[in-house]
């Protein structure tokens, strides 16, 4: 059973949390219910009716970043050559993680609130693990590292990136600098 469709007046106001939140995320504040419903010119009720939480809020704001990612994967695993492939998703993942930091901090929070993100972030894992089974059965890389060991390794690579430069530019070009240091170590 499909939910009503959302009245109008419901979804713009939804949309205007959204803009509100996607705002103060790239800002780098954390996301407080209240503060979101004042600026975004809504009542606190109709902010907990959208969503209960900020981490539910949060999810949500990073769902089209993920479903990007989960773009990206499939795209990788039809590529012919599997080192370029993972090396290209893990790029795009690095720069995602820059220039959307909702994407890493739902990657980083230790659970999901909502079903739809735990899909997301599961299917997303399973198709990066399969580029990296992919590259390790091609003999590209060692085959004692996981998906579960490079995931933490790319949040490190995009935090220290974040820490040690101070515009988009240069954050990028460190976080594909480190991003070399650790795959030229990972190769066969």
């Amino acid at each position: 059973m499909t939910p009503a469709p959302m009245r109008k007046d419901a979804a713009r106001n939804r949309q205007r949390i959204l803009d509100v939140a996607r705002r103060l995320t790239d800002e780098g504040t954390p996301l407080q219910l209240n503060d979101i419903a004042r600026l975004a010119g809504v009542g606190v009720a109709t902010t907990y009716r959208h969503f209960p939480t900020p981490e539910a809020l949060m999810e949500t704001v990073a769902t089209p970043g993920l479903e990007a990612l989960i773009t990206r994967a499939e795209q990788a695993l039809a590529e012919e050559d599997p080192w370029d492939a993972l090396t290209g998703f893990l790029d795009t993942t690095l720069e995602m993680q820059l220039t959307d930091p909702s994407i890493t901090l739902v990657r980083a929070a230790p659970e999901r609130v909502l079903p739809h993100t735990r899909e997301l972030t599961a299917t997303l894992d399973r198709l990066a693990g399969r580029l990296l089974d992919r590259t390790q059965a091609a003999g590209c890389i060692q085959g004692v590292v996981t998906w579960d060991d490079l995931l933490p390794l790319m949040c490190g690579i995009a935090y220290a990136a974040g820490v040690h430069a101070d515009d988009q530019e240069e954050r990028l070009d460190s976080a594909r600098r480190y991003l070399g240091v650790m795959l030229r170590g990972l190769r066969s």
